[in-house]
C-alpha cells in the first residue's frame, strides 16, 4: 500500500469556475535504500505533486533513530530485572544511549497502554482487585505508593498511579527531620485511577482490597454502586516477600502475585538493591514499561474480552 504524502503544503490550482482547489497528491515508488541502523531494506517514495522524497520510515516514531537493533533486546532486559548500566554492558552500547532509549520505550509503552484501555468494552469488567505497593525514591525516608487496578480473571493491569506519601513507623521522625514534612497524595492517585477505570467497569463491580481504612470512602465516592469486599491481611509466605500470603487460599492472589512480579522484574523495586529511583518520573516510566510487557506478553490476551 502506498502511503500519503507527509507534506502539508499543496499547490492551489484554479478550476474553470474560478474557485481555488487543492490538487490531490500523486505518490509513486522511487526505489529502495538500505538503512544502516538495522540493515533493513526500506521502500522510498516520491510525491509527483510537491516533489518531495520520503520513505516508510518517515512515519515511524523511530525516525532518525540510531542503533535501532537494541530496542527489542533492551525492552526485554529492562522488564526482566536488569539495570540500565548492566543492559548497556550486555548490549555493548554507551549507558547514555540506554538512558535515552529507556525514555523512548517508556513513552511507547504508555501509548500502548492507552490503546489497551480504550479497547476494553465499556462496562465489561465485573471484578477488580485494588491495592497499593509501597517503594521509595532515593531513600526509605521518601516513600511512594504504586496503586494498581488488576482484573483477577486475566491478571491484566488496567491502570496504575504513583503518588508521594509520608514515611511511617520508626522512619517518620527521621524523615521529617532530614527532608521536612511530606504530603500524602495517595487519595489523589486513587481518584485518578478510578476516573480512568470507571468507563470499563460494570456499575455493580465487585472491588476487592485489603483492610486499609481509607479505601471504603474513596471507592464509595468514585464507584457508588460497587460492592466493596475487604480481605484481612496475612503473613508473608517468604521473608521479605510481603505480597505473597502464607495461606491455602488467597482471595487477592491475582493482585498480590502481580505485585510480587513487579518486585522480581523491575530492578529498582527489588527488596534489597542499590538500584534506586532518583526521580519519581523515572519510576513511573519503568512501571509503565513493565505494565505494557505484563499485559501483552505474560497474560492471556483474550480473557478480559470474553475469550479463552
Amino acid at each position: 500500500m502506498i502511503p500519503n504524502c507527509p507534506s502539508l503544503k499543496t499547490k492551489i490550482g484554479v478550476t474553470q469556475a474560478g474557485i481555488g482547489a487543492a490538487h490531490p497528491h500523486f505518490v509513486v515508488r522511487k526505489g529502495y535504500f538500505r538503512r544502516k541502523s538495522d540493515s533493513r531494506k526500506v521502500q522510498r517514495f516520491k510525491c509527483q505533486t510537491c516533489g518531495i522524497h520520503f520513505s516508510r520510515s518517515t512515519f515511524s516514531s523511530r525516525y532518525y533513530q540510531k542503533a535501532r537493533r537494541i530496542n527489542g533486546p533492551l525492552y526485554q532486559l529492562l522488564v526482566s530485572g536488569v539495570s540500565q548500566n548492566r543492559a548497556a554492558r550486555i548490549l555493548r552500547v554507551n549507558p547514555k544511549t540506554v538512558a535515552r532509549r529507556f525514555l523512548f520505550l517508556a513513552n511507547e509503552a504508555r501509548k500502548s497502554q492507552i490503546k489497551f484501555i480504550r479497547g476494553i468494552p465499556r462496562g465489561s469488567i465485573a471484578e477488580l482487585q485494588f491495592d497499593d505497593l509501597e517503594t521509595s525514591i532515593h531513600t526509605k525516608c521518601k516513600p511512594v505508593s504504586v496503586c494498581l487496578g488488576v482484573e483477577p480473571n486475566s491478571r491484566k493491569i488496567i491502570d496504575f498511579q504513583i503518588n508521594e506519601m509520608p514515611a511511617k513507623g520508626m522512619l517518620a521522625q527521621i524523615s521529617r527531620k532530614k527532608y521536612g514534612p511530606r504530603k500524602d497524595l495517595r487519595a489523589k492517585g486513587w481518584n485518578r485511577l478510578f476516573k480512568t477505570l470507571r468507563p470499563t467497569l460494570f456499575p455493580e463491580v465487585v472491588v476487592t482490597s485489603d483492610e486499609n481504612p481509607h479505601y471504603p470512602k474513596w471507592i464509595r465516592k468514585n464507584l457508588p454502586r460497587a460492592k466493596h469486599v475487604q480481605i484481612p491481611g496475612g503473613r508473608g509466605a517468604i521473608t521479605g516477600q510481603g505480597e505473597l500470603r502464607d495461606k491455602k487460599f488467597d482471595p487477592m492472589f491475582a493482585l498480590n502475585h502481580t505485585c510480587a512480579m513487579f518486585r522480581a522484574n523491575i530492578n529498582r523495586l527489588f527488596r534489597r538493591t542499590w538500584c534506586t529511583s532518583k526521580k519519581i518520573e523515572r519510576l513511573r516510566d519503568h512501571v509503565a514499561l513493565y505494565v505494557d510487557f505484563h499485559n501483552r506478553e505474560l497474560t492471556d490476551s483474550g480473557a478480559i474480552f470474553g475469550g479463552s
